[in-house]
């Protein structure tokens, strides 16, 4: 872990209690290092921050066309959603689309999130279209139903969905298919870990959209329909959806699960990865506005919109202010 650096603190009665650390990376479409905090190129598993490239062949094939998807459909394949009522509309259209069962889906179920958040009452049923990666495996079953391929399998590692994933996923990063390390996710599906570094240059080539000499409409698409559609990739009063609404259709952002969060701007075709160690959510979103801010890419109207993400009060059950939160690093340059 001496990769990692202090990047939030929390004090209590002005008395260190927590701190929270990790590495930060700041790179450009081309990959050149821009900033950094602690070990940019720490290798970290990418979580569903990698949801926009595991749609890659997808959209390269042509699928979105080939199915008549709008970029409502193409926003759930990005997703982390909160399973309320439009998410669930979203991913059964694009089921629908495709004339395949979410039976097929092979995420499994989970209370949705917005039942945990207390944005409304659980459903009367839950299945797994409310699973937060449900957007992603429908999309891999139109890959599947487009091409021909079996649908029972289309998790496996040697599946040929997984193989051109993988494929897409190092193009996009800048390495070879060798280069990622192999892991499975929360909803069963491979994932990969990559350094910072690579992953912050991947999104800063989904951001450059057209520019991109390799996949450029298909990263034009993704990156459209990810700041079109905020709600539908994220969910009532979640990261993805505020810090996107602040980035007024500049930033593409994706958080992942245990402490990984991308941001990238597509005028600057720059992007910031962030790692936080120990996956702590609130310290990962209060280094993430921190990071905005020393690059110069807040506004006076952005910042106060994302000074809630900062979460500086510790208050306790009865409201009463106990405690503060600090973003404690500095960029260095690259």
């Amino acid at each position: 872990m001496t990769s990692f650096v202090p990047l939030v603190d929390l004090t209590r009665g002005g008395t260190l209690e927590c701190q929270h650390a990790g590495a930060i990376a700041v790179a450009d479409s081309d990959g050149k290092l821009l900033a950094r905090v602690g070990d940019p190129h720490f290798i970290a598993f990418t979580r569903s921050t990698l949801k926009a490239f595991q749609a890659l062949p997808f959209v390269q094939g042509g699928g979105p066309r080939h199915f008549g998807f709008d970029d409502r459909n193409l926003a759930m394949l990005c997703a982390s959603h909160s399973g309320e009522p439009m998410h669930v509309t979203q991913v059964q259209s694009v089921l629908d689309k495709i004339d395949v069962s979410y039976r097929k889906l092979q995420c499994g179920c989970h209370v949705p999130y917005f039942v945990e958040l207390g944005v409304g009452p659980a459903p009367a049923a839950i299945d797994e279209r409310h699973h937060n990666c449900s957007g992603k495996h429908a999309g891999f079953l139109s890959y599947c139903a487009q091409h021909g391929l079996p649908l029972d399998s289309y998790l496996e590692p040697a599946h040929p969905l997984q193989q051109a994933i993988r494929r897409d996923v190092a193009r996009a990063a800048g390495l070879a298919p060798g280069d990622l390390k192999f892991g499975v996710d929360g909803c069963s599906a491979p994932n990969y870990a990559m350094p910072l570094s690579s992953l912050a240059r991947a999104y800063a080539r989904l951001a450059s959209g057209p520019a991109d000499s390799e996949f450029g409409e298909s990263f034009a698409q993704l990156a459209q329909a990810m700041t079109s559609n905020p709600d539908l990739v994220s969910g009532t009063g979640r990261n993805d959806l505020a810090f996107m609404r602040a980035g007024r259709g500049d930033w593409v952002t994706k958080v992942g699960a245990d402490g990984v969060q991308a941001i990238a701007s597509k005028s600057r075709r720059q992007a910031i990865a962030i790692k936080v160690a120990d996956g702590n959510k609130t310290a990962l979103f209060a280094a993430s506005v921190e990071a905005l801010d020393q690059l110069g890419w807040l506004d006076p109207k952005q910042r106060e919109e994302l000074q809630p993400w900062r979460a500086e009060v510790i208050a306790n059950w009865r409201g009463t202010p106990v405690g503060a939160r600090k973003a404690v690093f500095r960029l260095q340059a690259g």
